[in-house]
């Protein structure tokens, strides 16, 4: 097999620093193949990435060991501008590659750049459309694209070069389920139908173990190992000694066979593991224990927020919201899930004031929110946003988390009383005078909540709290969502990352095109699919799963989790 690019004994530290990110890195990767990055946060992933482009070192400096070869060129001895012929990179945010003011603009940008000549270049921008699917998008402008379009606008920029060697970081966990889709299966059918070799890093562990040909697990700057899919992702103990999460069919059914069924072997993706579950299903008999645990509605609780006939439009006119109507109690930990577009945030948004209804009414605890200031509303509500750091204004730890309480006319040791207390209950009071910025993204994430937390609301709403995390960092902020409902917090999280939420969510509002058009326990919702399929969500497979199980059953059991699809199998009450 062809070797695309090789790795000697490369090993790299940053400026500045004395701890190597990268260490003795040796690896061949294979003309045409597809291989997966897979490993924690600071693993040094994206390090890698940026090696394998030349990028590092010639624009970051620091000291670089070993040789990199891509395409038979030396990293060290040919600029980034020239490596770039061959070689195509993708990040994780599309918005910080596109610099152009239309979609034909910024695919010719990189070929003007290289004095290409003009016919070429229109030769390239169409292949490359094709090949993303984007023809008739040529004139649009790149913010009007969305999320899937605009990750597959910077793909189609990159392969318009032609590059034998394509590099992604990450490029899907900015997107909701419906882009995610679409940029893996871009990227497939560049690799299949093109033979454009791919490096790609991601959390997606479903979706690695269904399109990569080889994963390559990276941890502390180091190969700890590689191999198929297969091979690495059914050595669950080793995955999750890295804090990664295994696709839950491995999960699922490496627990299964630990119980002492026979398996030909553990399935990584989710056709495989249906096809042993038919061959299993008589050792199934469903728990009538377990159904417990199923979760149900609360009543006769406290209205908290209401939305009554809730109609919003944008100025371009665009219907953001059309005939909401909810009401949201004390108490309640409640999922907001679409697609993005669906009026999630912009439902949120009128909660907090932000934006002022068109038509119908919202209420804040049986007040008009309208004769609401926005401080009396942060007595209220807790807003946990998508970036930590468009809420993170102070110079140490202590000054951010004290903000507001100055203003709420606590005296300072009270104030110092209760920034203390809330650090050490997140775990922060070691980084008390420390710089926010110079914390981890997941420490600048419980920051907020800390800063939030000071004001004591009855609601907290967290927007997409887990984006850009791995899953110890998303399971970190969600666990905190449950100590603070189980504190008796009322909680709304809006994601569309619900394979995350089956341990902590009770209520589920699915909303589609400014609608809802689902409200009930997150049992039932999980297992409507084909509604979840309408509106591009997923659920986790463990319910695929139990879908499976369910046929023929008149009595179905809603389960939602692997540990309750592993207690179907060979369960005896006592």
């Amino acid at each position: 097999m062809e070797i695309i690019a090789s790795l000697d004994k490369v090993s790299y530290v940053y400026p500045n620093s004395t701890k190597p990110v990268l260490k003795n890195i040796s690896l061949n990767i294979q003309k045409g193949e597809f291989l997966g990055i897979i490993g924690p946060t600071g693993s040094g992933k994206t390090t890698l990435c940026l090696t394998l482009n030349g990028i590092i070192p010639q624009f970051y400096g620091g000291r670089f060991f070993g040789y990199i070869k891509v395409a038979g060129l030396d990293t060290l001895k040919y600029p980034v501008s020239y490596l770039s012929r061959y070689i195509g990179s993708v990040f994780e945010d599309p918005e910080t590659q596109l610099v152009s003011t239309s979609v034909i603009n910024e695919i010719a940008f990189a070929l003007e750049n290289l004095c290409i000549k003009r016919e070429e270049i229109i030769t390239c921008i169409s292949s490359a459309l094709t090949a993303v699917r984007l023809e008739g998008m040529e004139n649009k402008h790149p913010q009007e694209l969305s999320g899937g379009q605009k990750q597959r606008l910077a793909i189609a920029a990159a392969i318009a070069l032609k590059p034998k060697l394509l590099i992604l970081d990450e490029p899907t966990s900015q997107l909701d389920p419906v882009g995610s889709q679409e940029v893996f299966s871009v990227v497939k059918e560049l690799n299949k139908e093109l033979g454009i070799t791919i490096v790609m890093v991601s959390h997606a562990s479903e979706e690695m173990a269904q399109f990569s040909d080889r994963l390559a697990l990276l941890s502390h700057g180091e190969i700890i190992e590689i191999g198929s899919p297969q091979e690495i992702y059914t050595k669950i103990p080793l995955i999750e000694s890295h804090d990664l999460r295994p696709p839950q069919v491995a999960k699922i059914f490496y627990d299964i066979k630990a119980k002492g069924i026979n398996l030909s072997k553990i399935p990584v993706t989710l056709e495989q593991g249906i096809r042993i579950l038919k061959k299993i299903k008589s050792n199934i008999t469903i728990p009538t224990t377990v159904k417990k645990n199923h979760k149900t509605l609360k009543k006769n609780l406290v209205r908290l927020l209401s939305a009554k006939d809730l109609t919003y439009y944008y100025k371009n006119k665009l219907k953001a919201l059309n005939q909401v109507s909810l009401d949201i109690f004390s108490g309640e930990y409640v999922l907001i899930a679409g697609q993005n577009g669906s009026g999630k945030s912009t439902l949120v948004k009128h909660f907090l004031n932000l934006l002022q209804p068109t038509q119908g009414t919202v209420q804040i605890k049986n007040k008009n929110a309208k004769i609401l200031s926005i401080s009396d509303i942060s007595k209220i509500i807790g807003y946990v946003g998508q970036n930590p750091d468009n809420q993170i204004f102070n110079m140490t730890v202590e000054d951010e988390v004290a903000f507001a309480l100055n203003d709420l006319g606590y005296d300072k040791s009270q104030i110092k009383n209760k920034v203390y207390v809330i650090l050490e209950e997140l775990g922060l009071l070691g980084f008390l005078q420390s710089h926010p910025f110079s914390l981890a993204k997941g420490d600048r994430a419980r920051i907020v909540i800390a800063a939030i937390l000071a004001m004591e609301p009855e609601i907290i709403i967290f927007d997409e709290p887990t984006t850009g995390q791995d899953y110890k960092g998303a399971c970190s902020i969600l666990d905190i969502t449950r100590k603070l409902h189980e504190a008796g917090k009322t909680i709304i999280v809006i994601t569309h990352h619900l394979y995350l939420m089956s341990n902590y969510a009770e209520r589920v509002i699915l909303m589609k095109e400014g609608k809802i058009i689902l409200d009930t326990s997150i049992n039932e919702a999980y297992h409507d699919l084909e509604l979840l399929k309408s509106t591009y969500l997923f659920p986790p497979q463990a319910v695929f799963l139990m879908q499976e199980i369910n046929r023929n059953i008149d009595n179905k059991y809603l389960a939602l989790t692997p540990d309750e699809i592993v207690d179907c199998f060979n369960y005896h009450e006592i």
